[in-house]
């Protein structure tokens, strides 16, 4: 599922032109001498079976934290704004639970984290 998800940003017309090719799993961005907009996926828990019918699972369960970091206030809510639709109309992910906007003032890198959570049908 993170490949999907990873498709499902990468295809993206808006993050193609602000993020391009700056999307991470589990790997932070360099904040030494960071330039641009970084999408950072990071698997929250394991996928877990759920919805079961005649003793088998049906889907996989699915939790993840996608974070937006830029020193651009701006392109960093536009683009958390962009995740979240893609989350939730490409893959049927809404946003879950609570998620942290921060702003760090000795980096000046703004982070915008929000969690998804969601099932994919598993092959019987």
């Amino acid at each position: 599922m993170i490949y999907k998800v990873y498709e499902a940003l990468k295809t993206n017309p808006l993050i193609q032109e602000k993020v391009n090719n700056r999307i991470k799993f589990y790997e932070y961005p360099p904040i030494d001498n960071m330039q641009g907009v970084y999408i950072v996926i990071d698997p929250i828990d394991t996928p877990k079976p759920g919805d079961y019918a005649d003793n088998q699972w049906l889907t996989d369960e699915y939790f993840y934290q996608i974070e937006v970091w830029s020193k651009s206030l701006l392109d960093t809510q536009t683009i958390a704004k962009e995740v979240r639709k893609i989350m939730w109309e490409k893959l049927g992910f809404p946003q879950y639970g609570t998620g942290l906007d921060e702003w760090d003032k000795d980096t000046r890198i703004y982070r915008d984290a929000r969690r998804y959570r969601g099932k994919e049908y598993v092959g019987i």
